[in-house]
C-alpha cells in the first residue's frame, strides 16, 4: 500500500486518554494518523505525525492540515475529540472559562474541520467524527454544565447539518455522545459519584468510546448519527 493510498485519520486532544486510545485504534485499522494536542510528544511509529498546539488558535489548524497532505497526502479522517468540560453553576462561569470552554470545544472544531472537509472534497469523500455529551441531552442536576451543553450541544446539531450538507458529496458526518469516562480528567476521588450518574452504576472506559468511533468509521450506511455510548444516561434515571 503506498503513502498515498493509504487512509489518514486526524485526531484532536490526542496525547492521553480517549484521544490516545483513537490513535491506537487507527494504527490497528492501517491508517497513517496525525495527532494533535499542547502537550503532545512525538511519535516513535513513522505512521504518526506528532503537531503540537492550541487547536483553539486557528494556526494549529492550518499546519495539522497542512501536514497531513504535506506528510501523507490527504485526510480521510477527522476526530474531533479534543474538548474541555468546566462544571460550575452558571452564575460562576469567568469570561476566562467561557473563553476556554469556546475556543477549544467550537472555535477548535469549526476551522479544523472546514480545512479538512475542503481536503475530502477534493479527494472525493471522508469522515467526520464529532465526541460531545450525553448531559446534552440529558442535563442532570448534580452536574451544573451550560458551558458544556452551549459548545457541545452545538456541536452535536453540527453534526446532523453538515450530515445532510455533504451527504451527496461522499463526506459522512457522526458523533459521539459519552456519558462520563474513566480517564485522566476525572480525579480518582470523584468516580464513585460519577459512576452514580449512570443508569448502569458505573463509569465508562476508553475503549468504549474508541470502539463506537471505529464502528462508526466501518459503517458506510451511516452519516448524521448521534451514537450515545453513555450507560443509559440519555434515556433517563
Amino acid at each position: 500500500m503506498g503513502m498515498n493510498a493509504q487512509k489518514v485519520a486526524v485526531i484532536t486532544g490526542a496525547s492521553q486518554g480517549i484521544g490516545a486510545g483513537l490513535v491506537e485504534a487507527y494504527r490497528k485499522l492501517g491508517h497513517a494518523v496525525v495527532a494533535t494536542s499542547r502537550t503532545i510528544a512525538p511519535a516513535d511509529d513513522a505512521g504518526v505525525l506528532a503537531v503540537r498546539g492550541d487547536i483553539a488558535d486557528p494556526a494549529t489548524a492550518e499546519r495539522v492540515i497542512s501536514a497531513a497532505v504535506e506528510r501523507f497526502g490527504r485526510v480521510d479522517t477527522l476526530v474531533n475529540n479534543a474538548g474541555v468540560f468546566v462544571a460550575k453553576p452558571f452564575t460562576d462561569y469567568t469570561a476566562e472559562d467561557f473563553a476556554a470552554v469556546t475556543g477549544i470545544n467550537l472555535a477548535g472544531f469549526f476551522r479544523l474541520t472546514q480545512l479538512a472537509v475542503g481536503q475530502m472534497l477534493a479527494q472525493g469523500g471522508g469522515h467526520i467524527v464529532n465526541i460531545t455529551t450525553s448531559l446534552v441531552d440529558n442535563a442532570d442536576a448534580r452536574v451544573p454544565s451550560v458551558l458544556a451543553s452551549l459548545t457541545k450541544g452545538g456541536l452535536q446539531s453540527a453534526t446532523k447539518s453538515l450530515a445532510i450538507e455533504y451527504a451527496t458529496r461522499g463526506i459522512r458526518v457522526n458523533a459521539v455522545s459519552p456519558g462520563t469516562i474513566r480517564t485522566p480528567m476525572h480525579d480518582p476521588q470523584t468516580h464513585r459519584f460519577l459512576a452514580g450518574l449512570h443508569p448502569v452504576g458505573r463509569l465508562g472506559e476508553i475503549g468504549d468510546i474508541v470502539e463506537a468511533v471505529v464502528f462508526l468509521e466501518n459503517a458506510p450506511f451511516v452519516t448524521g448519527e448521534i451514537l450515545h455510548v453513555d450507560g443509559g444516561m440519555s434515556a433517563g434515571h
